[in-house]
Protein backbone atom coordinates (compact mmCIF):
# COMPACT_ATOMS: atom_id res chain seq x y z
CA UNK A 1 0.00 0.00 0.00
CA UNK A 2 1.29 3.29 -0.91
CA UNK A 3 1.76 5.94 1.68
CA UNK A 4 -0.65 7.88 0.57
CA UNK A 5 -3.56 5.31 0.83
CA UNK A 6 -2.14 4.30 4.29
CA UNK A 7 -2.84 7.63 5.53
CA UNK A 8 -5.77 8.26 3.87
CA UNK A 9 -6.58 4.65 5.94
CA UNK A 10 -5.95 6.33 9.11
CA UNK A 11 -7.45 9.70 8.74
CA UNK A 12 -10.99 8.05 7.71
CA UNK A 13 -10.28 5.44 10.80
CA UNK A 14 -10.55 8.49 12.76
CA UNK A 15 -13.72 9.90 10.99
CA UNK A 16 -15.67 6.91 11.67
CA UNK A 17 -14.84 6.72 15.23
CA UNK A 18 -16.27 10.24 15.41
CA UNK A 19 -18.80 9.70 13.22
CA UNK A 20 -20.07 7.40 15.72
CA UNK A 21 -19.42 9.25 18.75
CA UNK A 22 -16.50 6.32 19.90
CA UNK A 23 -14.52 9.79 19.88
CA UNK A 24 -16.54 12.42 21.33
CA UNK A 25 -15.80 16.43 21.13
CA UNK A 26 -12.78 17.48 23.22
CA UNK A 27 -11.33 13.44 23.59
CA UNK A 28 -8.23 12.93 23.32
CA UNK A 29 -7.09 10.61 20.34
CA UNK A 30 -4.92 7.79 20.82
CA UNK A 31 -1.21 8.24 20.85
CA UNK A 32 1.03 8.61 17.90
CA UNK A 33 2.93 5.26 18.67
CA UNK A 34 -0.25 3.36 20.27
CA UNK A 35 -2.21 3.81 17.12
CA UNK A 36 0.32 3.06 14.79
CA UNK A 37 0.07 -0.27 16.50
CA UNK A 38 -3.25 -0.45 16.31
CA UNK A 39 -3.33 0.46 12.55
CA UNK A 40 -0.37 -1.15 11.56
CA UNK A 41 1.13 1.38 9.57
CA UNK A 42 4.38 3.79 10.77
CA UNK A 43 4.59 6.43 13.41
CA UNK A 44 5.17 8.80 10.70
CA UNK A 45 2.18 7.95 8.92
CA UNK A 46 -0.09 9.09 11.77
CA UNK A 47 2.17 12.33 12.44
CA UNK A 48 0.53 13.04 8.36
CA UNK A 49 -2.87 11.76 9.02
CA UNK A 50 -3.05 13.93 12.48
CA UNK A 51 -1.95 16.80 10.79
CA UNK A 52 -4.17 16.66 7.57
CA UNK A 53 -7.10 16.12 10.52
CA UNK A 54 -5.55 19.32 12.02
CA UNK A 55 -5.84 21.04 8.94
CA UNK A 56 -9.29 20.15 8.17
CA UNK A 57 -10.36 21.41 11.96
CA UNK A 58 -11.52 18.15 13.07
CA UNK A 59 -9.23 17.89 15.35
CA UNK A 60 -7.05 20.11 17.31
CA UNK A 61 -3.09 20.09 18.65
CA UNK A 62 -1.82 20.96 22.43
CA UNK A 63 1.70 21.64 22.81
CA UNK A 64 2.95 19.36 25.24
CA UNK A 65 -0.82 17.10 25.45
CA UNK A 66 -1.29 15.83 22.06
CA UNK A 67 -4.45 15.78 19.63
CA UNK A 68 -7.78 16.24 20.78
CA UNK A 69 -11.24 16.02 18.61
CA UNK A 70 -12.38 19.73 17.64
CA UNK A 71 -15.14 21.08 20.14
CA UNK A 72 -17.84 21.04 17.28
CA UNK A 73 -20.69 19.13 17.21
CA UNK A 74 -20.36 16.03 14.74
CA UNK A 75 -23.01 14.66 12.92
CA UNK A 76 -24.29 10.85 14.36
CA UNK A 77 -23.62 8.49 10.98
CA UNK A 78 -24.91 5.11 12.44
CA UNK A 79 -23.38 3.11 9.59
CA UNK A 80 -20.91 4.16 10.40
CA UNK A 81 -21.25 1.96 13.88
CA UNK A 82 -19.75 -1.49 14.32
CA UNK A 83 -17.56 -2.89 11.77
CA UNK A 84 -17.56 -1.67 8.00
CA UNK A 85 -19.02 -4.38 6.15
CA UNK A 86 -19.16 -5.02 2.55
CA UNK A 87 -22.32 -3.08 1.40
CA UNK A 88 -23.95 -6.43 -0.19
CA UNK A 89 -23.82 -8.19 3.68
CA UNK A 90 -24.65 -4.30 5.50
CA UNK A 91 -27.97 -4.43 7.07
CA UNK A 92 -28.95 -0.69 5.88
CA UNK A 93 -28.14 -2.28 2.39
CA UNK A 94 -30.82 -4.82 1.94
CA UNK A 95 -33.58 -2.87 3.95
CA UNK A 96 -33.31 0.29 1.33
CA UNK A 97 -32.90 -1.54 -1.74
CA UNK A 98 -35.90 -3.65 -0.75
CA UNK A 99 -37.14 -0.45 -0.19
CA UNK A 100 -36.19 1.69 -2.51
CA UNK A 101 -37.05 -1.06 -5.47
CA UNK A 102 -39.41 -0.35 -7.97
CA UNK A 103 -42.57 -2.68 -8.83
CA UNK A 104 -40.68 -4.48 -11.46
CA UNK A 105 -37.96 -5.66 -9.30
CA UNK A 106 -38.20 -9.59 -7.99
CA UNK A 107 -37.65 -9.03 -3.89
CA UNK A 108 -37.44 -12.90 -2.64
CA UNK A 109 -35.45 -11.10 0.38
CA UNK A 110 -38.00 -8.82 1.19
CA UNK A 111 -39.65 -8.75 4.55
CA UNK A 112 -43.48 -8.88 3.69
CA UNK A 113 -45.96 -10.52 1.56
CA UNK A 114 -46.76 -9.34 -2.17
CA UNK A 115 -49.40 -6.40 -2.53
CA UNK A 116 -52.43 -8.79 -4.20
CA UNK A 117 -51.78 -11.47 -1.04
CA UNK A 118 -53.09 -8.57 1.43
CA UNK A 119 -56.79 -7.83 2.88
CA UNK A 120 -57.19 -4.66 0.29
CA UNK A 121 -61.41 -5.20 0.01
CA UNK A 122 -61.02 -5.04 3.78
CA UNK A 123 -59.16 -1.91 4.09
CA UNK A 124 -61.40 0.16 1.38
CA UNK A 125 -64.48 -0.87 2.65
CA UNK A 126 -62.89 0.25 6.36
CA UNK A 127 -61.11 3.35 4.69
CA UNK A 128 -64.82 4.48 3.22
CA UNK A 129 -66.56 4.16 6.42
CA UNK A 130 -63.49 5.88 8.02
CA UNK A 131 -65.11 8.70 5.44
CA UNK A 132 -67.75 9.11 7.42
CA UNK A 133 -66.01 9.43 10.82
CA UNK A 134 -66.20 12.60 12.84
CA UNK A 135 -64.46 15.60 12.29
CA UNK A 136 -62.09 15.23 14.84
CA UNK A 137 -60.91 11.52 14.20
CA UNK A 138 -59.68 13.30 10.53
CA UNK A 139 -57.99 15.98 12.34
CA UNK A 140 -57.06 15.43 15.74
CA UNK A 141 -54.30 14.03 17.57
CA UNK A 142 -54.22 11.10 19.41
CA UNK A 143 -54.78 9.88 22.93
CA UNK A 144 -50.99 9.58 24.85
CA UNK A 145 -51.73 6.01 24.97
CA UNK A 146 -53.51 4.97 21.64
CA UNK A 147 -56.97 4.23 20.15
CA UNK A 148 -59.01 2.23 23.64
CA UNK A 149 -61.32 -0.04 21.24
CA UNK A 150 -57.54 -1.11 19.33
CA UNK A 151 -56.06 -1.91 23.22
CA UNK A 152 -59.31 -3.99 24.52
CA UNK A 153 -59.41 -5.86 20.92
CA UNK A 154 -55.64 -6.87 21.11
CA UNK A 155 -56.43 -7.94 25.06
CA UNK A 156 -58.72 -9.83 23.99
CA UNK A 157 -56.74 -11.89 21.06
CA UNK A 158 -54.09 -12.21 23.40
CA UNK A 159 -56.26 -14.83 25.68
CA UNK A 160 -55.98 -17.17 23.16
CA UNK A 161 -52.36 -16.97 23.49
CA UNK A 162 -52.31 -17.41 27.22
CA UNK A 163 -51.36 -13.79 28.27
CA UNK A 164 -53.74 -11.70 30.41
CA UNK A 165 -52.93 -8.07 30.01
CA UNK A 166 -55.35 -5.55 30.54
CA UNK A 167 -55.69 -2.46 28.09
CA UNK A 168 -54.02 0.15 30.44
CA UNK A 169 -50.82 -2.41 29.89
CA UNK A 170 -51.08 -2.08 26.28
CA UNK A 171 -49.22 0.88 24.34
CA UNK A 172 -49.72 1.63 20.58
CA UNK A 173 -47.30 3.10 18.90
CA UNK A 174 -46.28 4.45 15.22
CA UNK A 175 -44.68 1.37 13.95
CA UNK A 176 -43.00 -1.98 15.09
CA UNK A 177 -39.72 -0.44 14.76
CA UNK A 178 -40.69 2.50 17.06
CA UNK A 179 -41.89 0.06 19.71
CA UNK A 180 -38.41 -1.25 19.92
CA UNK A 181 -36.31 2.03 19.88
CA UNK A 182 -38.84 3.35 22.85
CA UNK A 183 -37.86 0.27 24.58
CA UNK A 184 -34.07 1.06 24.08
CA UNK A 185 -34.44 4.70 24.82
CA UNK A 186 -36.34 3.73 28.37
CA UNK A 187 -33.43 0.65 29.48
CA UNK A 188 -30.57 1.67 27.51
CA UNK A 189 -27.42 3.68 27.51
CA UNK A 190 -24.33 4.07 25.33
CA UNK A 191 -22.12 1.52 26.10
CA UNK A 192 -24.84 -1.02 27.29
CA UNK A 193 -24.81 -4.40 26.40
CA UNK A 194 -27.48 -6.64 24.33
CA UNK A 195 -28.21 -9.86 23.51
CA UNK A 196 -29.05 -11.40 19.93
CA UNK A 197 -29.70 -14.44 17.91
CA UNK A 198 -27.14 -15.93 15.61
CA UNK A 199 -28.36 -15.06 13.19
CA UNK A 200 -30.95 -12.51 14.23
CA UNK A 201 -33.51 -9.57 12.26
CA UNK A 202 -30.85 -7.87 10.77
CA UNK A 203 -33.17 -4.56 11.93
CA UNK A 204 -32.42 -4.91 15.30
CA UNK A 205 -28.52 -4.67 14.37
CA UNK A 206 -29.47 -1.41 12.74
CA UNK A 207 -31.70 -0.04 15.65
CA UNK A 208 -29.70 -1.04 17.85
CA UNK A 209 -26.39 0.27 16.38
CA UNK A 210 -28.26 3.65 16.10
CA UNK A 211 -28.15 2.92 20.37
CA UNK A 212 -24.90 2.60 20.24
CA UNK A 213 -24.59 -0.17 22.52
CA UNK A 214 -22.34 -3.54 22.91
CA UNK A 215 -24.26 -6.00 20.41
CA UNK A 216 -23.30 -10.07 21.95
CA UNK A 217 -25.24 -12.91 19.95
CA UNK A 218 -25.51 -16.54 20.74
CA UNK A 219 -25.91 -19.12 18.21
CA UNK A 220 -29.37 -20.17 17.37
CA UNK A 221 -30.63 -23.63 16.91
CA UNK A 222 -34.03 -25.22 15.69
CA UNK A 223 -35.32 -25.26 19.24
CA UNK A 224 -34.16 -21.43 20.46
CA UNK A 225 -30.67 -20.09 21.82
CA UNK A 226 -28.32 -22.57 22.76
CA UNK A 227 -28.53 -22.60 26.25
CA UNK A 228 -25.65 -23.62 27.19
CA UNK A 229 -23.99 -20.98 25.82
CA UNK A 230 -26.91 -18.42 26.58
CA UNK A 231 -25.36 -18.74 30.20
CA UNK A 232 -22.50 -18.54 29.01
CA UNK A 233 -22.96 -15.24 27.62
CA UNK A 234 -25.14 -13.93 30.51
CA UNK A 235 -21.99 -14.51 32.89
CA UNK A 236 -19.11 -13.15 30.22
CA UNK A 237 -21.05 -10.18 29.46
CA UNK A 238 -23.71 -8.95 31.44
CA UNK A 239 -26.63 -8.13 28.98
CA UNK A 240 -29.29 -5.63 30.21
CA UNK A 241 -31.67 -6.93 27.17
CA UNK A 242 -31.85 -9.74 24.94
CA UNK A 243 -34.31 -9.05 21.78
CA UNK A 244 -35.84 -11.97 19.62
CA UNK A 245 -38.82 -13.72 17.72
CA UNK A 246 -39.89 -16.80 19.53
CA UNK A 247 -42.67 -17.36 17.10
CA UNK A 248 -41.41 -17.81 13.98
CA UNK A 249 -38.14 -16.54 14.31
CA UNK A 250 -36.64 -14.34 11.46
CA UNK A 251 -35.00 -15.42 9.54
CA UNK A 252 -34.48 -19.40 10.66
CA UNK A 253 -38.84 -19.80 10.67
CA UNK A 254 -37.44 -21.95 14.22
CA UNK A 255 -39.74 -22.01 16.97
CA UNK A 256 -39.11 -21.68 20.65
CA UNK A 257 -39.26 -25.17 22.84
CA UNK A 258 -40.79 -25.07 26.11
CA UNK A 259 -37.62 -26.89 27.41
CA UNK A 260 -35.63 -23.89 26.17
CA UNK A 261 -38.07 -21.14 27.01
CA UNK A 262 -38.11 -21.72 30.50
CA UNK A 263 -34.04 -22.18 31.32
CA UNK A 264 -34.18 -18.75 28.96
CA UNK A 265 -36.40 -16.83 31.64
CA UNK A 266 -34.67 -18.35 34.53
CA UNK A 267 -31.27 -17.20 33.27
CA UNK A 268 -33.04 -14.36 32.54
CA UNK A 269 -34.14 -13.73 35.97
CA UNK A 270 -31.03 -14.89 37.45
CA UNK A 271 -29.57 -11.89 35.66
CA UNK A 272 -31.36 -9.36 36.29
CA UNK A 273 -31.85 -9.16 32.64
CA UNK A 274 -35.42 -7.72 30.06
CA UNK A 275 -36.01 -9.77 27.18
CA UNK A 276 -37.86 -7.86 24.58
CA UNK A 277 -40.32 -10.35 22.18
CA UNK A 278 -41.05 -9.54 18.95
CA UNK A 279 -44.25 -11.03 18.01
CA UNK A 280 -44.51 -9.80 14.72
CA UNK A 281 -45.39 -13.25 13.33
CA UNK A 282 -47.19 -14.83 15.43
CA UNK A 283 -50.68 -14.83 13.54
CA UNK A 284 -49.22 -17.04 11.20
CA UNK A 285 -48.68 -19.73 13.33
CA UNK A 286 -51.02 -22.72 12.74
CA UNK A 287 -51.35 -22.93 16.61
CA UNK A 288 -49.71 -21.23 19.29
CA UNK A 289 -46.20 -21.68 20.18
CA UNK A 290 -44.26 -20.99 23.58
CA UNK A 291 -44.47 -17.15 24.45
CA UNK A 292 -41.73 -16.01 27.10
CA UNK A 293 -44.26 -13.26 27.55
CA UNK A 294 -47.09 -15.46 28.55
CA UNK A 295 -44.76 -17.69 31.00
CA UNK A 296 -43.66 -15.11 32.48
CA UNK A 297 -46.41 -12.81 32.99
CA UNK A 298 -45.02 -9.64 32.15
CA UNK A 299 -42.24 -9.26 34.55
CA UNK A 300 -39.41 -9.15 32.81
CA UNK A 301 -40.53 -9.80 29.10
CA UNK A 302 -41.73 -7.54 27.02
CA UNK A 303 -44.17 -8.07 24.15
CA UNK A 304 -43.83 -5.53 20.71
CA UNK A 305 -45.46 -6.61 17.37
CA UNK A 306 -47.55 -4.86 14.55
CA UNK A 307 -49.60 -5.28 11.52
CA UNK A 308 -47.70 -5.01 8.70
CA UNK A 309 -47.33 -8.89 7.55
CA UNK A 310 -50.70 -9.39 8.02
CA UNK A 311 -53.01 -6.29 6.89
CA UNK A 312 -50.99 -3.36 5.41
CA UNK A 313 -47.29 -2.34 5.82
CA UNK A 314 -48.71 1.50 4.63
CA UNK A 315 -51.28 1.56 7.67
CA UNK A 316 -48.26 2.12 10.45
CA UNK A 317 -49.06 0.97 13.94
CA UNK A 318 -47.28 -1.03 16.47
CA UNK A 319 -47.65 -1.97 20.11
CA UNK A 320 -46.21 -2.93 23.19
CA UNK A 321 -47.47 -4.71 26.30
CA UNK A 322 -45.67 -4.18 29.49
CA UNK A 323 -46.16 -3.97 32.81
CA UNK A 324 -48.05 -1.11 33.94
CA UNK A 325 -45.49 1.30 35.61
CA UNK A 326 -43.14 0.38 32.46
CA UNK A 327 -45.79 1.56 30.28
CA UNK A 328 -46.59 4.93 32.37
CA UNK A 329 -43.14 5.54 31.17
CA UNK A 330 -43.20 4.56 27.69
CA UNK A 331 -46.24 6.70 27.45
CA UNK A 332 -44.04 9.56 28.52
CA UNK A 333 -40.93 8.77 26.11
CA UNK A 334 -43.35 8.48 23.08
CA UNK A 335 -45.09 11.94 23.70
CA UNK A 336 -41.40 13.19 24.28
CA UNK A 337 -40.89 11.90 20.88
CA UNK A 338 -43.75 11.65 18.73
CA UNK A 339 -46.25 13.60 20.42
CA UNK A 340 -48.65 10.69 20.59
CA UNK A 341 -48.81 7.57 19.30
CA UNK A 342 -50.01 5.84 15.93
CA UNK A 343 -52.45 8.24 13.47
CA UNK A 344 -56.00 7.68 14.93
CA UNK A 345 -56.72 7.27 11.36
CA UNK A 346 -54.47 4.32 11.17
CA UNK A 347 -55.75 2.57 14.77
CA UNK A 348 -59.45 2.78 13.55
CA UNK A 349 -58.73 1.28 9.97
CA UNK A 350 -56.83 -1.55 11.80
CA UNK A 351 -59.74 -1.82 14.46
CA UNK A 352 -62.42 -2.13 11.82
CA UNK A 353 -60.52 -4.61 9.62
CA UNK A 354 -59.54 -6.74 12.77
CA UNK A 355 -63.12 -6.88 14.45
CA UNK A 356 -64.60 -8.01 11.23
CA UNK A 357 -65.53 -11.97 10.80
CA UNK A 358 -63.62 -11.47 7.18
CA UNK A 359 -59.83 -11.27 8.94
CA UNK A 360 -60.43 -14.28 10.11
CA UNK A 361 -61.30 -16.08 7.50
CA UNK A 362 -58.16 -14.08 5.42
CA UNK A 363 -55.32 -15.26 8.10
CA UNK A 364 -56.29 -19.15 7.58
CA UNK A 365 -56.59 -19.17 4.24
CA UNK A 366 -53.52 -16.94 3.84
CA UNK A 367 -51.65 -19.28 6.01
CA UNK A 368 -52.78 -22.19 3.96
CA UNK A 369 -51.19 -20.33 0.55
CA UNK A 370 -47.69 -20.10 2.78
CA UNK A 371 -47.89 -23.83 3.08
CA UNK A 372 -48.06 -24.08 -0.41
CA UNK A 373 -45.58 -21.78 -1.34
CA UNK A 374 -42.87 -22.58 0.94
CA UNK A 375 -43.44 -26.57 -0.14
CA UNK A 376 -42.93 -25.34 -3.57
CA UNK A 377 -40.47 -23.19 -3.27
CA UNK A 378 -38.46 -25.27 -1.15
CA UNK A 379 -38.72 -28.27 -3.79
CA UNK A 380 -37.50 -25.51 -6.61
CA UNK A 381 -34.51 -24.45 -4.56
CA UNK A 382 -33.70 -27.68 -3.20
CA UNK A 383 -33.70 -28.91 -7.60
CA UNK A 384 -30.63 -25.88 -7.14
CA UNK A 385 -28.89 -27.71 -4.57
CA UNK A 386 -30.36 -24.98 -2.05
CA UNK A 387 -31.63 -26.65 1.20
CA UNK A 388 -33.94 -25.48 3.78
CA UNK A 389 -32.17 -25.36 7.21
CA UNK A 390 -35.48 -26.72 8.42
CA UNK A 391 -39.38 -26.00 7.10
CA UNK A 392 -41.07 -23.81 9.61
CA UNK A 393 -44.57 -24.59 10.55
CA UNK A 394 -45.43 -21.10 9.26
CA UNK A 395 -44.90 -18.08 7.96
CA UNK A 396 -43.15 -16.86 4.17
CA UNK A 397 -39.13 -17.33 5.19
CA UNK A 398 -36.91 -20.61 4.42
CA UNK A 399 -33.30 -20.34 5.59
CA UNK A 400 -31.28 -21.92 3.38
CA UNK A 401 -27.78 -23.17 2.92
CA UNK A 402 -26.31 -22.51 -0.48
CA UNK A 403 -24.02 -25.16 -2.31
CA UNK A 404 -20.24 -25.95 -1.60
CA UNK A 405 -17.88 -22.94 -2.65
CA UNK A 406 -21.15 -20.43 -3.02
CA UNK A 407 -20.79 -17.05 -0.95
CA UNK A 408 -24.41 -15.72 -0.75
CA UNK A 409 -22.80 -11.93 -0.74
CA UNK A 410 -21.59 -12.67 -4.13
CA UNK A 411 -25.00 -14.57 -5.31
CA UNK A 412 -26.62 -11.16 -3.73
CA UNK A 413 -24.28 -9.07 -6.13
CA UNK A 414 -24.79 -10.85 -9.45
CA UNK A 415 -28.80 -11.20 -8.43
CA UNK A 416 -28.99 -7.05 -8.13
CA UNK A 417 -27.56 -7.01 -11.56
CA UNK A 418 -30.54 -8.88 -12.59
CA UNK A 419 -32.99 -6.57 -11.12
CA UNK A 420 -33.54 -9.30 -8.17
CA UNK A 421 -32.94 -8.10 -4.44
CA UNK A 422 -31.82 -11.03 -2.25
CA UNK A 423 -31.05 -11.45 1.50
CA UNK A 424 -27.71 -12.81 1.99
CA UNK A 425 -26.68 -14.55 5.37
CA UNK A 426 -24.27 -12.25 7.18
CA UNK A 427 -26.81 -9.40 6.72
CA UNK A 428 -28.46 -11.11 9.79
CA UNK A 429 -25.07 -12.71 11.88
CA UNK A 430 -23.44 -10.23 14.05
CA UNK A 431 -20.87 -13.02 14.10
CA UNK A 432 -20.43 -12.70 10.59
CA UNK A 433 -20.72 -16.34 10.37
CA UNK A 434 -23.44 -17.31 7.82
CA UNK A 435 -22.06 -16.68 4.54
CA UNK A 436 -23.00 -20.09 3.26
CA UNK A 437 -26.86 -19.17 4.14
CA UNK A 438 -29.71 -16.85 2.42
CA UNK A 439 -32.73 -16.20 3.54
CA UNK A 440 -35.58 -16.54 0.85
CA UNK A 441 -39.20 -14.95 1.26
CA UNK A 442 -41.36 -18.05 -0.54
CA UNK A 443 -44.20 -15.57 -0.83
CA UNK A 444 -41.93 -13.46 -3.19
CA UNK A 445 -40.80 -16.15 -5.82
CA UNK A 446 -43.75 -17.24 -7.42
CA UNK A 447 -42.45 -15.54 -10.98
CA UNK A 448 -39.74 -18.41 -12.68
CA UNK A 449 -37.15 -15.78 -13.58
CA UNK A 450 -36.61 -15.69 -9.71
CA UNK A 451 -35.27 -19.22 -10.38
CA UNK A 452 -33.72 -18.77 -13.41
CA UNK A 453 -31.22 -16.14 -11.68
CA UNK A 454 -30.59 -17.97 -9.12
CA UNK A 455 -29.58 -21.13 -11.61
CA UNK A 456 -27.26 -18.34 -13.30
CA UNK A 457 -25.39 -17.29 -10.14
CA UNK A 458 -25.27 -20.59 -8.78
CA UNK A 459 -24.05 -21.85 -12.61
CA UNK A 460 -26.23 -24.46 -12.65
Amino acid sequence: MRQGARTTKVVDAIHRKIASRALQPGEKLPSIRGFAATMQVSPSTVVEAYDRLAAEGTISARRGAGFFVAQITQPFAVSEVGPQLDRTVDPFWVSRQSLDAGSQTLKPGCGWLPADWMPHAMIRQALRHLGRAEDALLADYGSSQGALNLRRLLARQFIDEGLTAGPDQILLTSSGTQAIDLICRFLLRPGDTVLVDDPCYFNFQALLRAHQVHLVCVPFTQNGPDPDLFEKALTQHKPSLYITNSALHNPTGATLSPQVAHKILNLASSHDMVIIEDDIFAAFEPTPSPRLVALDGLDRVIRIGSFSKTLSASVRCGYIVARPDWIESLVDLQVATNFGGPSPIAAELIYSVLSSGSFRKHMESLRSRLDSSRGEGAEKLAALGIKPWLMPRGGFYLWCSLPEGIDSADLARGALAANMVLAPGNVFSVSQSMARFMRFNTSQMQDPQVFEILARGLDV
